[in-house]
């Protein structure tokens, strides 16, 4: 019998959509909808906020199955469209941390549901939802599922400069591959650690997932899945961990992925 996953794990941004907007292409929405159909649970595994991950799956109508947001820290539910599950942490320590390291960043907090309490103004776009300005006090005193900085005019590889061996106390990092943006959720909390828990719930065989993602937040998550696949454009370094690579998202690489196994 030919294998066909039965938990689907997709990132959104660069394997769903194209960076920078929130289209979905014909065959890539026409793919997900194959593998729906076929009777695969889609997931959708997103370093995105809940606010900025509802829209697609409302567009792809994913029903009867959990979002996870954040990184692994916020999951919501598709039917009754409640978050289910979410771990936070305290920011006062790394904060400490990058406030000294990072000089000129601007920092956002996220409050799920309802968009971010921010130190320092964030580029347009790149936070959803309400953006309400703090200041460092009222940031640290916060826990979050998410804190996300961004060390403007940097490069992402200045920025994993400037924090090479450096302990980031009490939080799981990630350095986003486009721009100089960190994001830090719990200690342990990945999109791989997520999935897990969710796979176990589920009662989903480890020999039964796919997974499909283009950055370094991806890897765990590529690591979690039987198949692990890297999109076309992804780092060298998120294609070492993947099992296969597929084609760009300009190429629709995730629809020829899920065409492997859920063919039209």
């Amino acid at each position: 019998m030919t294998w066909k996953p039965r938990l689907i794990a997709l990132d959104i941004d660069g394997t769903l959509t194209r960076e920078g907007t929130e289209t979905i292409s014909p065959a890539v929405r026409a793919a997900v909808g194959r593998a729906v159909d076929h009777g695969a649970t889609v997931v959708l595994s997103t370093g995105r906020s809940l606010i900025g991950t509802t829209p697609i799956a409302d567009d792809l109508g994913l029903r009867g199955t959990t979002a996870i947001c954040s990184n692994g820290a916020v999951w919501w539910d598709t039917d009754s469209r409640e978050v289910v599950h979410r771990d936070v942490f305290d920011t006062a320590p790394v904060l400490d941390v990058l406030r000294r390291e990072l000089p000129g960043g601007v920092y956002a907090s996220e409050v799920t549901g309802v968009g971010n309490i921010a130190v320092g103004t964030f580029p347009d776009g790149d936070l959803w939802g309400e953006v309400h300005q703090v200041d460092f006090a009222a940031l640290a005193a916060h826990p979050t599922s998410r804190l996300v900085v961004r060390w403007l005019d940097r490069t992402p590889e200045q920025l994993a400069l400037q924090l090479l061996d450096l302990d980031l106390p009490g939080v799981t990092p990630s350095i986003d591959h486009g721009v100089a943006w960190l994001t830090l959720t719990a200690p342990g909390v990945t999109k791989g650690s997520a999935l897990e828990r969710l796979r176990a719930r589920l009662g989903v065989s480890e020999s039964d997932t796919l997974a499909i993602g283009d950055g370094h937040n991806d890897e765990a998550m590529l690591r979690w899945a039987a198949r692990g696949v890297a999109m076309g454009q992804a780092p060298a370094t998120v294609h070492a961990v993947a099992d296969a690579v597929t084609a760009t998202v300009l190429e629709d690489g995730a629809a020829l992925e899920l065409d492997r196994w859920f063919a039209p």
